[in-house]
């Protein structure tokens, strides 16, 4: 057994809040170098490289990418052998958000009802998500959601007779109806299976998978390539503006669901679409 105290994670995510917010993911800054060689639409060079130079102006300055400095979400996967000491793991995850957004100087951007609207003025709650996993570790996903892109996200209850020209045409409109809304170029998360809360949560934890790694099913990382060409034909662009590159990525995960569902959610994440992990 291995004692870890919540300070230390309280810590992390206070780094990780401000680190994500500032740095983009090496991967994205790739695609974006890789595709700027090959586009000919000359607008969307031109947004491309603006959106290099902001990368470059963000890390330098310390200062965020974006304004939107998104919702703090957490993938927490706990090791069964991890006892947990010296007070509540969630408000050390919150306390941590708090302190990074205030020392981050990020804006804060959570109300504390949905119909009051009170701002909370600390960036939190965070939307938390523990997974107990083998092992002495604890492996923390930070992704700081921004919502240009999150209200373009879509949920749908399919039939099982939908199959999949269901899901590639559910995932296509989202796409299109999304347009420049959601600031591409997007990273499409597909959850498909489970129930409807499932489907949410493996759709949303699609979106911070690598832009580099394949999906361990054949038939699935097949449709991830095909999908990825189809949106890529429809000529949204970075930042709307038309082009080859709409999605930098589409990632699907799935899980067993009932004979009688096929429950699809797209989420769709932004050009920026920060997040970071850590493994204490």
């Amino acid at each position: 057994m291995r004692e870890i105290n919540v300070s230390i994670i309280k810590e992390v995510v206070k780094d990780l809040c401000m680190s994500c917010n500032y740095n983009v993911d090496k991967n994205i800054r790739n695609c974006f170098l890789e595709n700027i060689k090959v586009e000919t639409n000359n607008m969307a060079k031109e947004i491309i490289d603006i959106y290099l130079k902001n990368q470059d102006l963000a890390r330098e300055e310390n200062i965020p990418i974006c304004q939107d400095t998104g919702m703090v979400i957490l993938f927490l996967d706990i090791g069964q052998e991890v006892h947990l000491v010296g007070g509540n793991i969630k408000e050390a995850i919150n306390l941590g958000v708090a302190q990074g957004y205030e020392e981050g100087y990020l804006r804060k951007s959570i109300v504390l009802d949905p119909i009051n609207r009170i701002n909370t003025k600390n960036n939190t709650p965070a939307v938390i998500h523990f997974n107990i996993v083998e092992g002495n570790n604890i492996r923390i996903r930070l992704l700081a959601k921004g919502f240009g892109s999150e209200n373009m996200s879509k949920l749908k209850m399919l039939k099982p007779s939908d199959g999949y020209e269901g899901i590639k045409n559910f995932i296509l409109e989202t796409v299109k109806e999304a347009g420049p809304n959601a600031c591409p170029p997007i990273i499409v998360g597909v959850g498909i299976g489970g129930t409807m809360e499932k489907c949410a949560l493996i759709a949303k934890e699609a979106t911070i998978r690598s832009l580099t790694d394949k999906n361990e099913d054949p038939f699935w990382a097949k449709k991830e390539l095909e999908l990825l060409e189809e949106i890529n034909k429809l000529n949204i662009g970075p930042a709307g503006f038309g082009g080859n590159l709409t999605s930098m990525g589409v990632k699907i995960n799935t899980y067993p669901t009932h004979i009688a569902g096929l429950p699809v959610a797209v989420n769709i994440s932004c050009h920026v679409t920060r997040h970071e992990e850590k493994i204490i």
